[in-house]
């Protein structure tokens, strides 16, 4: 029976809750090292590792890079930086942000799976979005566990869905079973339920370098996929498109990297933002060539008069328009909007 000590999990909305409840749930005596990625914020403290900590008997903490990974131990990547795992110890890095978080879940999950290979189990809890879901894949297809929490039983269902809908995971259970259920499989008493996907050849290695801003493969010109016709939202850079087992990622030249999805909800984001730029900007023009008309009403000069005024009354039915654009998104959000973190 193959040794499952190597637990990776990925959380977002809903994260902590979830997060405390497996922790609570894990015995002092657990034979496996953990690691969890949260989505947060990239300023400020974490608190997680306290609460984790305080609600269960093993314990929690920021790693520093280059730690030596411990069995009962938990590790939680810290705020703004990309956890990844090598053999042995833990790599903290403040690479290119992907799936729109740093850190994301989808590195530590490539990283796992490059180094652990069969010994990993990937978790995959609520959220919106999904970020985790290719790395998981990864995790399959060398021979690992999957688990995922029900979406039924999920307070955000996007990213334990989109982890169902592109791997055969081996247990799909509410959030009360996730904890006993890890314990049995790092226990050894647990095989998986599914065929292992075939090992094939991957970029994980190309992709961990990457995570970690290595310069040597930010300028390989020599990386999967092919040029697309899209834009990376955070540099502007040529996305690359890269599809593997029917999931389409896309990563630009320096690392910035995004599925479907994601890409969806940050070009949604860079839209909105566009479009209440050009209302500023009509607005502004509105209001300047109305002081601009009245002026020039005041000095008897009715043909400038005019013409400003024709000016303002084009600038406030293109700001109208826009507004109206604006309010009736936020009010029936797209599903990009709605699933945003």
């Amino acid at each position: 029976m193959t040794k499952r000590d190597i637990i990776v999990i990925a959380a977002s909305a809903g994260g902590v809750e979830a997060l405390m409840a497996i922790a609570s749930s894990l015995p002092r005596d657990m034979h496996a090292s953990i690691f969890v990625v949260l989505h947060q914020p990239p300023s400020g403290k974490s608190m997680l590792p306290i609460l984790l900590s305080r609600v269960g008997s093993l314990p929690a903490t920021h790693p520093r890079d280059g730690e030596s990974i411990r069995p009962g131990h938990i590790y939680v990547a810290p705020p703004d930086l990309h956890m990844l795992l090598e053999h042995g110890v833990i790599r903290l890095a403040r690479g290119p942000r992907e799936n729109r978080h740093r850190p994301s879940a989808d590195p530590l999950f490539r990283s796992a799976a490059h180094q652990y290979r069969d010994r990993v189990v990937g978790v995959v809890l609520t959220g919106s979005l999904d970020d985790g879901s290719a790395g998981l894949l990864a995790i399959k297809r060398h021979r690992g566990i999957a688990v995922v929490q029900d979406p039924a039983d999920a307070l955000f269902s996007g990213m334990p869905q989109h982890a169902l809908d592109v791997t055969a995971v081996d247990y799909c259970v509410p959030l009360p079973l996730i904890g006993p259920t890890l314990v049995e499989i790092a226990m050894g008493s647990v095989a998986a339920k599914e065929p292992a996907v075939p090992c094939t050849s991957d970029d994980l290695e190309f992709e961990n370098r990457i995570a970690q801003a290595d310069e040597r493969a930010i300028e390989d010109d020599h990386r999967p996929g092919q040029p697309s016709a899209f834009g990376c939202p955070e540099c502007g850079g040529v996305l690359w498109e890269i599809e593997r087992d029917q999931i389409v990622r896309f990563r630009c030249r320096v690392g910035h990297a995004y599925s479907a999805e994601s890409l969806l909800a940050s070009q949604t984001e860079g839209m909105e933002a566009a479009l209440w730029s050009a209302l500023r900007s009509l607005e502004e023009k509105a209001a300047l060539t109305k002081r601009l008309a009245e002026r020039a009403e005041h000095q008897s000069q009715r043909a400038a008069a005019d013409r400003f005024m024709k000016h303002m009354l084009e600038a406030e039915t293109h700001a109208s328009t826009i507004r109206a654009v604006l309010v009736k998104g936020s009010q029936s959000e797209t599903p990009a909007r709605a699933n945003i973190d």
